[in-house]
């Protein structure tokens, strides 16, 4: 970027040259194996992550060292396992970056410094069941790394839904500004949640099931078919989505 505003003020370039040169340099690229969006978190309000799961562990390693070589931006990588995350720290060395996984979310965090804020906004997260903690915990740690405070109820589920109303009860006394609600098997409870509160829910469904509700795709089908209004539906086991939307939420406001 130096050395294109350099040129321009030399004369070298014009102006229309130089806009397209920077935009050019928002992209770096990692030997030919991956071009990161290393502006994203400028131009949308959240950095780009680093889907693991498909990723040849070289080209993963690479792709970390370069982009914490070339930007002072934290790096998120999503569904991350633990193995993955214990060679990862093996090949980094000694170094002054700060790694913060969480192992149930399957998410790493790589940071230069903590940065205390306080919290702008309440998001509130609920799971259906216990299995679903784990996407949960990948939203929480999003939301939570976007600057909100994330309030969490796990195993609220329809199938004993006396145990829901105290907790939707307590979330809207504290004003949450939306609701993030996972769930497998049938996927009903974002349903009866978006029917009980007047702010936006983000519907997550989950692998969790079997039989026909194996997969999640029951859960997805269901929640894309609520009769409830208020409710916008992220991918099967997207965590991170359903974060990153009700960042957006947040900060739109």
């Amino acid at each position: 970027m130096k050395d294109i505003l350099e040129r321009l003020a030399n004369g070298q370039i014009d102006i229309a040259e130089a806009e397209k040169l920077l935009k050019a340099n928002n992209i770096l690229e990692f030997d030919d194996i991956a071009k990161f969006d290393i502006k994203r978190n400028q131009r949308t309000g959240f950095p780009e992550a680093i889907f693991s799961p498909s990723k040849d562990y070289d080209d993963l390693i690479t792709i970390i060292k370069n982009y914490l070589k070339k930007t002072d931006e934290d790096l998120i990588i999503t569904k991350l396992s633990s193995e993955r995350y214990g060679k990862i720290l093996e090949d980094m060395g000694e170094n002054t970056y700060i790694f913060d996984y969480n192992r149930r979310a399957q998410i790493l965090i790589i940071r230069n410094e903590i940065r205390d804020r306080s919290p702008i906004a309440k998001i509130g997260i609920i799971t259906a069941g216990t299995s679903d903690i784990n996407i949960a915990e990948e939203a929480r740690v999003i939301v939570e790394h976007g600057g909100c405070e994330a309030i969490t109820s796990y195993d609220i589920g329809v199938a004993g839904i006396h145990r829901l109303f105290p907790q939707i009860a307590h979330m809207v006394s504290e004003g949450v500004r939306a609701f993030i609600v996972c769930a497998g098997m049938e996927g009903a409870l974002p349903s009866v949640v978006a029917g009980l509160v007047d702010v936006p829910v983000i519907a997550v469904p989950t692998s969790v099931g079997y039989g026909v509700g194996e997969g999640g795709r029951v859960a997805l089908d269901a929640m894309l078919q609520s009769c409830a209004p208020g409710i916008a539906v992220v991918n099967i086991d997207n965590g991170f989505g359903a974060g990153v939307f009700a960042l957006t939420i947040v900060y739109s406001d």
